[in-house]
């Protein structure tokens, strides 16, 4: 069991063996575990790195252990630190990807052009569309304006009459808006590929792997768009689109809850975001969803987890394996 925590299986042994019999030798302890005293003496090194043993002030010369709710607590602690770092630095990366787009829209250059209104924007995205030869792949967060749909329907209908494969990405609370279920239905009955996920990337369109669409604001992708052809950005883009497609699911299908924690995909999101210490109204965005409904979710992750806090419900989350 704690090998999950970073021991190997012959310093796991070592421990327990310490912790059952706090007065074995050496010698002993490599008895009760059937392993040589060189290994035992390794093993010991791991554990004294991983400050789960300390010396004895009874015993001089020997080692004790420490206890399962101080070491290990301790090292527990380490990984979500670290796992916090890793969070960090994606979204580190995912900042440096808009900052290295909006750099790009300071100037028009033979690479990228910048697009200002929204008739710009549906103009250059017909283009796109009529140009394509092989696909259109496009991230759609947050609420979806009818208007805006029904100015990409003649694009859409055209490029999909051509044999061109489509596939989008909606987030999941798109599947509560009547008008944007109704507008994927139209693309899968026109051979389109649509799935969704709680969060999916910044809205995008990338045609043909070739030349993309993204705005100039992620807050509002009214202010304007970058055209982009870059192989840099396009391939970063494109990362990021497929990572998110790879763990959404097909629209119409039913996400199910982790038979484990009987969380949904969506409570799972919200939980890390959280925990990241951005606020309800930000989780909110990130998730095409309001504050209100934040709230809801996690007054229902509270209960479950016999929380009377959202702090006491962070700290009991991630002693699960939640997080």
């Amino acid at each position: 069991m704690l090998e999950v925590l970073g021991l190997t299986a012959g310093a796991a042994a070592v421990y327990q063996a310490m912790l059952d019999h706090p007065g074995y030798s050496l010698e002993e302890i490599a008895t009760h575990c059937a392993l040589p005293p060189v290994q035992v003496h390794d093993h010991l090194d791991e554990l004294s790195r991983l400050t789960l043993i300390r010396a004895s002030a009874e015993r001089p010369g020997q080692m004790r252990a420490v206890s399962p709710e101080i070491g290990l607590a301790d090292i527990l602690a380490g990984q979500e630190a670290e796992l916090a770092a890793r969070q960090a630095q994606l979204a580190a990366s995912r900042a440096a990807v808009t900052r290295m787009v909006a750099e790009r829209a300071e100037h028009r250059t033979a690479h990228g052009e910048r697009l200002l209104g929204m008739d710009a924007i549906h103009s250059r995205l017909e283009q796109m569309g009529r140009s394509a030869t092989t696909e259109v792949l496009s991230s759609q967060p947050g609420n979806q304006r009818p208007e805006d749909l029904t100015a990409s329907r003649p694009a859409d209908a055209e490029a999909l009459g051509r044999g061109i494969t489509m596939r989008t990405l909606y987030q999941d609370s798109a599947r509560n808006q009547p008008h944007v279920t109704t507008y994927a239905h139209w693309l899968l009955s026109q051979g389109s590929e649509i799935r969704t996920a709680p969060a999916i990337p910044q809205r995008m369109v990338i045609v043909d792997r070739t030349q993309g669409l993204v705005p100039i604001d992620p807050a509002d992708n009214r202010k304007g768009a970058l055209h982009v052809t870059e192989p840099g950005i396009l391939a970063a883009l494109l990362d990021f689109f497929e990572q998110a497609w790879n763990t959404a699911v097909l629209l119409g299908a039913t996400r199910p809850e982790d038979p484990r924690t009987n969380l949904t995909a969506t409570e799972r999101e919200l939980l890390r975001l959280l925990s990241s210490g951005i606020t309800d109204d930000v989780a909110g965005q990130r998730l095409g969803i309001s504050s209100r409904t934040v709230g809801r979710h996690m007054a229902s992750i509270m209960e479950r987890l016999g929380a009377a806090s959202r702090f006491e419900a962070g700290i009991k989350a991630a002693h699960r394996g939640w997080l």
